[in-house]
């Protein structure tokens, strides 16, 4: 299997594991408020990862081979302080973007509908390409195409209501945003540092500055919080460490706009989640919208130089 192709799959993985946790994120807020949500979420996900980072610093000291080179990431070492500057400017960055997004999306939730959020959330499936030419990063014409066929796919999945904005759909559409800008943030600190010890960074500044927000605007209470375990423990170690790790691990072999491409899944996942588990029927539009988006990520995975050899015209023998 190619890097590329192993990325693309991890990303899959990902859209999984993000459009099932879905439901979790909103059934954990029936006891308590969103920060208080996403302070002991981004916590726990912290702590989840520490078992594996031990196991990954066991194997350096021993001189066997690390999580590191399993991932094929040479240039992730962090031997020197220049490399643990990285680090924590990266998990900086990332945390303090993933508090703006996740934040926004779990107060959205108390004013809009699940298929709302779910459509307007999606929407960095554009704005990833958007902001990738305000940094000079070229999008092919195919990509765009794909981007737009799955975009269509969302609508038809998610918007089974009206169009008219309200305060959660606002407040989405700056999680959608935020979102977008880590997916392109992550592409610039991935290569350059261990995807499992910037992962749990990411997570602790990010539970650090929820906490903050937790005190500022709720009132939580322990036995609150203890009777929401099982949403949070969903929502922390598969969505947060297992998910947000995956992704910094695949975006090191693949594009953003690629990434934002197969991330966009989830809503298709979340679909057919609530079809099996919850025995939820499915519409025509809306497996017709799963169709495009399928369709989409299969176009985008072609290869550059086999399409562009087909456009090409045949060369006339020469006599």
């Amino acid at each position: 299997m190619s890097r590329k192709l192993r990325a693309n799959f991890l990303l899959l993985i990902t859209s999984f594991i993000w459009g099932s946790a879905f439901v979790a994120q909103s059934a954990g807020m029936e006891h308590i408020g969103p920060f208080t949500f996403n302070a002991v979420r981004w916590l726990v996900a912290g702590i989840a990862l520490t078992p594996f980072i031990m196991i990954l610093n066991k194997n350096a000291k021993d001189g066997t081979e690390s999580l590191e080179d399993m991932h094929d990431a040479q240039d992730a070492r962090e031997t020197s302080g220049k490399s643990n500057k990285t680090l924590y400017l990266g998990g900086l960055c990332c945390g303090i973007i993933i508090l703006g997004a996740s934040s926004f999306q779990q107060v959205g939730l108390l004013y809009t509908t699940a298929g709302k959020a779910g459509f307007i959330t999606t929407l960095y499936i554009i704005i990833v390409p958007l902001l990738g030419l305000f940094m000079r990063k070229k999008v092919g014409k195919r990509i765009w195409f794909c981007v737009l066929l799955a975009l269509i796919g969302i609508y038809l999945l998610c918007m089974v209501e009206n169009l008219r904005m309200n305060r959660g759909d606002f407040l989405m559409l700056f999680s959608a945003l935020g979102y977008a800008m880590h997916i392109i943030v992550i592409d610039y600190f991935s290569p350059k540092t261990n995807a499992l010890r910037l992962s749990q960074m990411q997570f602790l500044v990010c539970a650090f500055f929820s906490f903050v927000l937790m005190f500022v605007f709720e009132s939580p209470e322990l036995y609150n919080i203890l009777i929401s375990w099982f949403p949070i423990f969903y929502a922390a170690v598969l969505s947060g460490a297992v998910g947000f790790t995956l992704q910094i691990i695949a975006q090191k072999d693949t594009t953003p706009t690629v990434t934002a491409l197969i991330l966009s899944f989830e809503a298709v996942f979340a679909v057919l989640t609530g079809f099996v588990v919850l025995n939820e029927v499915l519409s025509i539009n809306e497996v017709f919208g799963c169709i495009l988006m399928f369709t989409a990520i299969l176009i985008a995975q072609l290869p550059e130089k086999s399409i562009a050899a087909a456009q090409l015209p045949e060369k006339p023998e020469e006599s």
